[in-house]
């Protein structure tokens, strides 16, 4: 369709916003293990975080190989994100968790849509994202099995949380 991006800007869109993503995944982690670090709740913080930083790790590695260069916004995702974990964080084990659901709510659709996208012409980015997906998954419903609903305001937190994410993608991808 007239408007779409041609399969070398999707591929570069792909790339630039799951690095920027996970880069965010990891800071939100790195914020509410500064407070939450001791907690009962902290290896389970942890535990999410390590496998934040293998995502974050492999679309780092695929930026120089498929010539792809990050997203410019990647200093305010370094504030925003830690900002964004410890503020939860503060709030609560519960409303942390709350974070994470409300994240991995917004990037299970993101990576679905990505791979629909990708189709048949990128096979091992597809398999990337749908694996990626499937993990991120597994990140909130572990945060749902450790309270996350009961999160004081947790529709209006987990709300304003989904903005954010949509609109932290949307950027990502152009900027």
């Amino acid at each position: 369709m007239p408007g779409d991006p041609t399969k070398d800007q999707l591929v570069q869109r792909v790339l630039r916003v799951d690095q920027a993503g996970e880069y965010g995944a990891v800071r939100i982690y790195e914020g509410q293990l500064a407070v939450l670090g001791r907690s009962p709740v902290g290896p389970v913080i942890r535990q999410m975080a390590e496998g934040e930083r293998e995502h974050l790790a492999t679309f780092n590695a695929l930026l120089p190989q498929r010539r792809v260069r990050p997203t410019l916004l990647h200093p305010f995702w370094h504030v925003a994100g830690y900002a964004l974990g410890a503020g939860t964080a503060l709030l609560g084990a519960r409303a942390a968790m709350a974070c994470t659901v409300a994240v991995e709510e917004v990037i299970d659709g993101h990576y679905a849509r990505q791979v629909a996208a990708l189709g048949e012409d990128e096979p091992e980015l597809r398999d990337l994202c749908e694996r990626t997906r499937q993990e991120e998954v597994e990140h909130r419903d572990i945060s749902l099995d450790h309270g996350a609903a009961g999160a004081p305001a947790y529709k209006a937190l987990t709300g304003v949380i989904k903005a954010g994410s949509r609109a932290a993608i949307w950027l990502s991808e152009r900027i």
